[in-house]
């Protein structure tokens, strides 16, 4: 089947009417279009954090430096499955296991971020020796006020790239699971930070 595009609009309609197989399969979809049809709009991507880079956490900070790039938060949601979310090591890191099926349906925020926040994103999280950046789908469980980007309907299925890990120590399977981060949360496990481990 040929898709003749001639506008965002249209692209955008086409999007909303036509019926795919996969939400994954939609997200590319979509993101061909815009980039095929729009070549002047920026590339959006989705990702989804769960740990020091949510609102109220050590890192999140990085989010807004707009010298790292873009980002705009779109939505609270949760993963459909369920995810061992840990915290581990000498300096407390939260560390989402990519084990579908066991422990809890980790809750967390979808962010849109252009490719330069991608490529920092990719370099702050050690991508692919620490975590591997991978799609994760999502239920949209609570939406933000208005902004540029068209957000997930509330309780609709999306999703997103994360940050897991495959590369994780045996022992770390007999760490508490969480289904939400907290870093100053009753655990006592406070994230220790970049920079605070260089005045070590």
């Amino acid at each position: 089947m040929i898709i003749f595009c001639v506008s965002k609009s249209v692209s955008s309609l086409l999007i909303r009417k036509l019926s795919w197989e996969s939400v994954g399969l939609q997200s590319d979809i979509r993101r061909l279009l815009a980039k095929r049809c729009c070549p002047s709009v920026v590339q959006m991507t989705h990702v989804f954090v769960y740990g020091t880079l949510k609102k109220g956490q050590p890192n999140h900070d990085r989010m807004l430096d707009v010298s790292n790039g873009k980002s705009e938060f779109l939505c609270s949601a949760s993963t459909v499955e369920k995810y061992p979310l840990i915290i581990a090591g000498k300096y407390n890191v939260p560390f989402l296991l990519n084990i579908p099926g066991t422990g809890q349906h980790v809750h967390g925020e979808i962010y849109s971020v252009d490719e330069k926040m991608l490529k920092f994103l990719d370099w702050f999280e050690s991508c692919p020796h620490m975590y591997q950046r991978t799609r994760v789908l999502l239920k949209v469980e609570q939406q933000c006020g208005e902004g540029g980007e068209e957000r997930p309907e509330l309780g609709s299925t999306t999703d997103a790239f994360v940050y897991s890990t495959t590369t994780y120590e045996p022992d770390w399977l007999e760490n508490t699971a969480f289904s939400s981060y907290d870093s100053y949360g009753d655990h006592g496990l406070l994230y220790v930070t970049r920079e605070a481990r260089d005045s070590r």
